[in-house]
């Protein structure tokens, strides 16, 4: 965790976690019931996905309350014990409501056969990667993210599929032909959950040294700061983006066709807030 004093740590914690965990469909909307309940008791907000495949979540509130909620998920279940959580601060709630939904997977991929929680690749420390890129080793970093995401920030020499959405992912995976099988590929998002089923995929497709960034480029910004990354980070609630410190930046979200929308773009004539933005305008224009 970045580390604040006292006197300016913000009130509200948010914390996106999730875990690929085989759990009974049938208890799931018993859970779901719960799981709304608590949640609401200690006024929090955010979305909680829950699938026969593991559970997903982005929350916020007063961090007392987040807390106590994530150990009353521990209670409820012993498999809620061991998430991955990525942490950041802010002066604001970044979720307007609170929401509790099953699905038919945690993340949209639409594979079947792909269970990270029977096999993916290795998680890969975000040090040991910094010490790679630091060293200039031969490998592939491999961006999962939508291409929206990947315009504000991406980590040098990256590649990426330009995905309009992460189930174009095995689609596009094809791409990589180029890419000997045994060459070293890392893939990264921004939390993780992505780069799992990603991984596992790649694995299946006969790539042999395949691992993933563990905690995605949150948790690298958190031990590593920014080295070898360029830009910011694109996240699913109001904030939009947060910098290498996890603070939220300046970047906006238009409000028409929701593309972020940098410091340096709010600033052309063709952003106008509520209105337009540089993307849907060439969109309205092209067409």
């Amino acid at each position: 965790m970045v580390e604040t004093s006292s006197e300016t740590t913000p009130e509200i914690l948010n914390v996106a976690a999730y875990r690929f965990v085989a759990l009974e469909e049938e208890v799931l909307p018993e859970w779901r019931a719960a799981m709304r309940e608590r949640a609401d008791e200690l006024e929090l907000r955010g979305t909680i996905l829950l699938s026969p495949e593991g559970i997903n979540l982005m929350l916020a509130g007063v961090t007392e309350s987040l807390r106590s909620f994530l150990a009353w998920l521990a209670d409820l279940d012993e498999r809620f014990a061991d998430f991955e959580i990525k942490e950041s601060y802010s002066d604001r709630l970044p979720f307007t409501r609170m929401l509790v939904k099953v699905k038919r997977e945690i993340i949209a991929f639409g594979v079947p056969g792909i269970s990270p929680a029977d096999s993916t690749a290795p998680h890969l420390p975000p040090e040991t990667l910094k010490r790679w890129l630091d060293e200039g080793k031969d490998l592939v970093l491999l961006d999962t993210r939508n291409d929206y995401e990947i315009r504000l920030g991406t980590f040098r020499g990256a590649r990426d599929l330009d995905l309009e959405t992460f189930r174009e992912f095995p689609g596009r995976a094809a791409d990589l032909e180029d890419v000997p099988r045994d060459q070293t590929v890392v893939t990264f998002c921004t939390g993780g959950i992505r780069c799992e089923k990603a991984a596992a995929l790649l694995l299946k497709n006969a790539f042999s040294d395949v691992h993933q960034l563990h905690g995605g480029i949150l948790r690298y910004f958190e031990k590593c700061g920014d080295a070898h990354y360029d830009g910011e980070c694109f996240v699913y609630d109001r904030r939009v983006s947060l910098d290498a410190k996890l603070e939220e930046t300046q970047t906006v979200q238009c409000f028409k066709c929701q593309m972020p929308v940098s410091v340096e773009e709010q600033e052309l004539p063709t952003y106008v807030p509520d209105v337009s933005c540089p993307a849907c305008y060439e969109e309205k224009r092209e067409s």
